[in-house]
């Protein structure tokens, strides 16, 4: 009897539903209530430390310079020192609360660190109210509330402090900060009383000035008192009952009326200041205290709630192990399966397919059978039906391109026989003819079919066939570059400098020649039609380098690695990518031999590609001549245009090699003859081909011969000064 297949569904609502429902009880309290507060905890004391203390520094040592600022402005003859020394307490705790606020800028939350940017921003006009005062370009009301504007920013940094999570807490902390600032109202009317008892006079713009302070104040401090609780409003009210407190109060209402001041005023303002600031700060270590508790409170929900979240993950744990295993071995298993297929069988598949091997489908595709879960052993029958899909489509693109081939390669060796034929016709045609004009038009018919039988052969090369053409013995480089040079549509602009001497052996001839003849192509096409390109040769280290060099505008560094990428590691030949079939013929030839083809920046702003032969491929002619063309430098256009009876590239036609002029007609003048090259192999199902013996053609009239070489030397003339 076949095992009970359980559905997915109730395993993964069994195995979710223990962990989902402890798990959002417990952890989804904890988060709520405890994780907001636990981590305010871990950073109130850092921001403390970091910016609360030094502000108060800072926020101090300002008041105490404003308060010697205008003492001094009252009383030129007053001593500049204390001034001098609270100035550089007052840089000091600048520098402090900027190194420390920094250190803690990661705890900080953003409101509280912006204000203190913008108190650290604001120090920085302590040097224009400074000079204010030494140069006593400033008076006393002017440099109040220059001081006075950079304290205020203090008190804002005040107001985002937070001390604890806790409401009321944190409403002790703002009552504080109320009376801060009416400590700080204190302290400016100190520093008028300070400024007026040292110039010995009170103007009416000082008066109104501490009559709106003295409201400011009290207003303040009443209003701070009343919302603290009992306990730390009771330091203020102690403070409140004190006679130093009475005889400033005095002096408010004694400031207002008279027109010279005390000079015990000053004294007993600042006994009152400093009275006020240890009262601050006892209250300010009082609220600390408090936050204590309540942190030690929040640690122990936090502890309570990751102790029950701990268990809740235990029996999740469980759970999900016993449930999880099973269905996991099973997955696991259909997993492997499917990589297999993905990672393996199908690479091989179509590897083998690739090198031509037959593949049976249904062996290639075992049915995958993984698990008692139904819904796992469907997922494996549908990986067992897309892998018989993926096989059998590969099959039959395999198929489908071999058949391709077939269409390619029948076609072309068509096209090649036709195109053997029309050269031979031509050549026949070139030996009767007697007149420049025509001549030269079968010159041009010839170079046309040339350039069609080598597209040809581009359709048999991608379809993986060899072309046929060949030769058994060396062909001198220097021919086979000639020969590929005459192959190009425009090859009246490139200049040949190839030595000669080496030569490559005869069965890579041929494709060495198509090889240079893409290449040279596109230089020619992609450069403009003004500008020469040149074909460059020399030995190697290694072998034997040809560099085809043209002056265009180049490509981007992204494309150039891309082609360079292609012309290493041959891509497979797609049929929708029709705009890069030289390059395909190029890659595929190169790979077939061996040779090396890159592409490089040209000097000139254009791209040079560099032909390696290897060592291997290249030959010295020994015993005889090697087979030349005409001198090095000479284009296609000099070649030909000087000298009657000069066809187009060899390697052509009926199977010749290009060679040079040679022997003289009756005039005098030199005469191309076409050399015969018996060894050279014919296609495949082509008879033998006729070979040319020299000055086959029959000595050209001296008239006719005239009448062309002067023809050609005009020509030239003029493309010369055209360039």
């Amino acid at each position: 009897m076949a095992a009970r297949k359980h559905s997915i569904k109730t395993k993964i609502f069994v195995l979710l539903l223990v962990p989902l429902v402890s798990l959002v009880a417990i952890w989804g309290f904890a988060a709520a209530i405890t994780l907001r507060s636990g981590q305010e905890l871990l950073i109130v004391s850092r921001v403390h430390e970091h910016v609360t203390v030094p502000t108060r520094a800072l926020a101090t040592a300002l008041q105490h310079e404003r308060l010697l600022s205008l003492t001094l402005l009252g009383d030129a003859t007053a001593s500049r020192s204390a001034l001098d020394a609270q100035r550089t307490k007052t840089n000091n705790a600048r520098a402090e609360l900027e190194r420390l606020s920094t250190e803690a800028r990661d705890d900080i939350p953003a409101p509280l660190w912006e204000r203190v940017v913008r108190l650290l921003a604001a120090t920085d006009r302590l040097t224009e109210a400074r000079s204010g005062v030494d140069s006593r370009s400033s008076g006393r009301l002017q440099t109040l509330d220059a001081y006075t504007g950079i304290i205020d920013l203090a008190f804002d940094v005040y107001e985002k402090l937070r001390i604890s999570a806790d409401i009321d807490l944190i409403d002790q902390v703002r009552a504080t900060t109320v009376v801060g600032r009416s400590r700080e109202m204190m302290s400016r009317q100190t520093a008028l009383i300070s400024g007026a008892v040292a110039a010995g006079t009170i103007t009416a713009q000082e008066r109104a000035r501490f009559a709106e302070l003295v409201t400011g104040r009290r207003l303040l401090f009443a209003v701070g008192t009343q919302q603290l609780d009992d306990r730390l409003r009771t330091s203020y009210t102690r403070l409140a009952g004190t006679d130093a407190y009475a005889e400033f109060e005095r002096i408010e209402s004694a400031f207002r009326t008279s027109t010279r001041p005390d000079a015990s005023w000053a004294t007993a303002s600042v006994t009152l200041a400093d009275a006020f600031d240890r009262v601050a700060g006892d209250v300010s270590q009082r609220i600390a205290d408090r936050a204590a508790p309540m942190a030690t409170a929040t640690l122990v929900q936090i502890g309570v709630a990751g102790g029950l979240g701990l268990v809740a993950v235990a029996a999740s744990v469980f759970v999900s192990v016993r449930f999880g295993r099973r269905i996991g071995t099973e997955l696991v298993g259909l997993q492997r399966a499917a990589l297999d297929l993905a990672d393996r069988r199908l690479p091989d598949v179509v590897a083998r397919l690739r090198k031509g091997e037959d593949v049976c489908a249904v062996s290639e595709v075992p049915e995958l059978n993984y698990g008692t879960t139904a819904e796992i052993v469907r997922v494996g029958e549908a990986f067992s039906s897309v892998q018989r899909t993926a096989v059998e489509a590969a099959v039959g693109q395999a198929e489908m391109r071999k058949g391709v081939g077939k269409v390619f390669v029948n076609l072309a060796r068509r096209s090649q026989s036709l195109l053997h034929r029309q050269l031979a016709m031509l050549e026949a045609m070139e030996r009767r003819a007697t007149d420049p004009e025509t001549l030269e038009d079968l010159f041009a018919l010839d170079h046309l079919t040339t350039r069609m039988r080598r597209h040809a052969e581009g359709l048999i090369i991608l379809s993986g066939s060899v072309p046929g053409r060949g030769w058994r013995r060396p062909v001198a480089i220097y021919d086979v570059v000639r020969a590929a040079v005459e192959e190009v549509e425009d090859y009246r602009r490139v200049t040949v400098e190839v030595p000669h001497g080496p030569a490559l052996v005869g069965t890579v001839a041929t494709d060495v020649i198509h090889l240079v003849a893409e290449l040279v192509e596109n230089a020619t096409i992609f450069s403009p039609p003004n500008t020469p390109v040149r074909v460059h040769g020399e030995p190697a280290a290694r072998g034997y380098a040809i560099e085809v060099e043209d002056r265009g505008l180049g490509m981007k560094p992204e494309e150039m690695a891309e082609l360079n990428a292609r012309l290493a590691e041959p891509p497979e030949f797609d049929l929708a990518d029709s705009d890069r079939l030289g390059l395909f013929v190029v890659s595929r030839l190169a790979a077939r031999h061996g040779i090396r083809v890159s592409l490089r920046p040209s000097p000139f702003g254009g791209t040079s590609a560099i032909v390696l032969v290897p060592e291997a491929l290249v030959a010295e002619v020994s015993g005889a001549e090697p087979q030349a063309g005409p001198p090095a430098g000479w284009t296609a256009a000099e070649a030909r245009d000087p000298v009657p009876g000069a066809g187009p590239a060899a390697g052509g036609g009926t199977g010749t090699v290009p060679g040079p002029a040679a022997g003289t007609t009756e005039g005098g003048l030199p005469r191309r003859v076409r050399r015969a090259v018996p060894d050279q192999a014919p296609p495949p199902g082509e008879p033998p081909p006729r070979v040319r013996q020299a000055g086959g053609g029959g000595p050209a009239e001296p008239s006719s011969v005239l009448t062309s070489f002067r023809a050609g030397w005009l020509r030239a003339e003029e493309e010369g000064e055209g360039r």
